[in-house]
């Protein structure tokens, strides 16, 4: 089998894919197209499957030593009260690691060092990628061209080369729902490892990071588009009333430091994660809502996946076909699941709705949140071998 590839997309699913081929003896190159590395973005949480795909992929210790497990948490109601609390105890004997928090900066430079150094190319914009006539696979650059025996396109929810890959495919659409997030600038005291508040179309929750800083997220329903001028002080309005800590995080964040996105989803699912020799990986594939936390963990099953496939098969046709067999009824069955759990959830605006739901949380039995994550981390990752 020929072992040269170009990855499409520096992001967390595009450099897990590097780094699982580098291991199975690719050589691998990936293009990203914006020309700094700026290391922005705010926090992510990892779950057992995720977690353990950076295992496989002989980067887990390291993200381990620079996560903070999220052992205490759960959801609450905007006056402060409990709706379900999160054992991440119980989760660590379950599935033997709690949930952890990170800075996604901090997880995209341990993924970067994992990699060849020259592996990575910056301010590379592709603009195509099809088979060429000998069985290889031609990339299109702004500047220039490449050819590879093997294609992933890991560009995001924006896909540029699933776009042309499956032009009678809708593409993303907007879920209906816009995020604010932002990571403080010094540490604040917390009670709680992780939390989510729910109110009335509205989400803010925390996830707390190893030097005492948090990121914080809020969630709002919104027409899409919506832009503010000082996106702090709206906050500020927006959850006056709400709940310790929030106004302490908000307060302990530089404005200019917020960043602000409307959230996107790939409602229809794609009939293939392939076409010839070319891979869609991560949100390329299968962009989902964030509201199971699942995103970054689902893309780096994905890379896990494909770079077993590829050292075991035959053929890259007959690995293609099984990645797609394998990771396209799972992942589409995780962005269905988290659709849903955004619609029950911070999407909730009707008054009664949310009291329903909010009654229903607090009448839960104590495991139901446990079995809830279980459904979607418990994941076993194939070996590299």
């Amino acid at each position: 089998m020929s072992k040269n590839a170009v990855v499409v997309g520096g992001g967390i699913g595009g450099l897990a894919a590097a780094i699982g081929l580098c291991r199975t003896g690719w050589e691998v190159t990936v293009l990203e197209r914006a020309p700094v590395l700026a290391d922005v973005g705010a926090g992510i949480s990892l779950h057992a499957n995720g977690i353990r795909a950076l295992d496989a992929l002989g980067v887990g210790e390291e993200v381990r030593a620079a996560a903070r497990p999220q052992y205490t948490g759960g959801t609450r109601a905007p006056d402060g009260g409990w709706l379900a609390r999160m054992d991440g105890a119980a989760l660590e004997r379950e599935l033997g690691t709690p949930i952890v928090g990170i800075p996604r900066a901090v997880l995209h430079r341990l993924l970067r060092a994992a990699l060849p150094s020259g592996c990575l190319v910056t301010g590379a914009e592709v603009t195509s990628a099809e088979q060429s006539g000998r069985g290889r696979v031609r990339v299109s650059l702004e500047d220039g061209a490449l050819e590879a025996d093997l294609v992933v396109a890991a560009d995001g929810v924006g896909s540029r080369l699933r776009a042309r890959l499956f032009p009678g495919h809708p593409g993303p659409v907007y879920s209906g729902s816009t995020v604010l997030r932002a990571i403080t600038e010094h540490p604040v005291e917390l009670a709680t490892d992780f939390e989510l508040t729910w109110g009335k179309g509205a989400e803010f929750g925390h996830i707390a990071f190893t030097d005492g800083r948090a990121e914080w997220h809020a969630v709002l329903n919104s027409p899409p588009g919506v832009r503010h001028g000082n996106a702090l002080d709206v906050l500020r309005r927006r959850f006056a009333a709400w709940h310790d800590p929030i106004p302490a995080l908000l307060d302990a964040t530089r404005a200019d430091s917020v960043l602000h996105h409307d959230i996107h989803e790939l409602v229809t699912p794609l009939p293939a994660f392939t076409a010839g020799r070319i891979a869609l990986l991560g949100d390329a594939a299968h962009a989902m809502t964030p509201n199971l936390g699942q995103g970054a963990c689902q893309a780096l099953e994905d890379a896990v996946t494909l770079a077993a496939a590829l050292a075991t098969e035959r053929t890259v046709e007959a690995a293609l076909a099984r990645y797609d067999a394998e990771r396209r009824p799972r992942s589409q069955a995780v962005a269905r699941a988290a659709r849903q759990a955004g619609r029950m959830g911070q999407q909730l605006s009707h008054p009664w709705a949310v009291a329903v739901r909010n009654t229903a949380l607090r009448l839960a039995p104590s495991g139901a949140t446990i079995r809830a994550i279980l459904r979607h981390a418990d994941w076993t990752p194939p070996r590299l071998v």
